[in-house]
């Protein structure tokens, strides 16, 4: 992990100016039916895209839509810092998108199924309010393919 001190002092302002109150605490909502019955969609924020698709920019709060028959071997990732490693990424995408493993949990009914689509953000460059818009409209396209559940992997 990179210290605050390492960084050059223009990314020290840059990541002290993202000081946020504290979270209130998690809202607990019990499920309504078992896992191996929902359906399950993947939300990423490493940035990631189809090739011919435009990547992200650097503040951006925009999403991508990542088809469920995606060849997640096949993405590239706009997401770049000083402090993210993308070297386990370039090995194996499931660890940022572990599309692979939620497959095979569905090839064995531990989930009912995954959603047509999963969704990427580009992560770390802004506050959570720029975000907003995106996740409503993320949320609604969720709730029309019938998605139970979520899986983020925050990046």
């Amino acid at each position: 992990m990179v210290r605050l001190s390492d960084l050059s002092e223009h990314e020290q302002a840059h990541l002290l100016a993202k000081t946020l109150p504290p979270m209130t605490p998690p809202q607990w909502v019990s499920p309504r039916k078992p896992l191996s019955q929902m359906r399950v969609a993947l939300i990423t924020t490493a940035g990631l895209h189809s090739r011919d698709e435009a990547g992200f920019s650097f503040l951006d709060a925009s999403f991508r839509p990542i088809p469920n028959e995606a060849d997640g071997a096949k993405l590239v990732m706009s997401h770049s810092s000083v402090n993210f490693d993308r070297s386990g990424f370039a090995d194996d995408v499931n660890l940022v998108f572990p599309i692979d493993r939620f497959r095979e949990l569905e090839q064995r009914g531990q989930i009912g199924s995954l959603g047509d689509v999963h969704y990427s953000f580009m992560g770390a460059g802004l506050t959570p309010d720029a975000y907003e818009q995106g996740a409503e409209q993320v949320a609604g396209l969720l709730k029309k393919d019938k998605v139970d559940a979520v899986f983020l992997t925050p990046v």
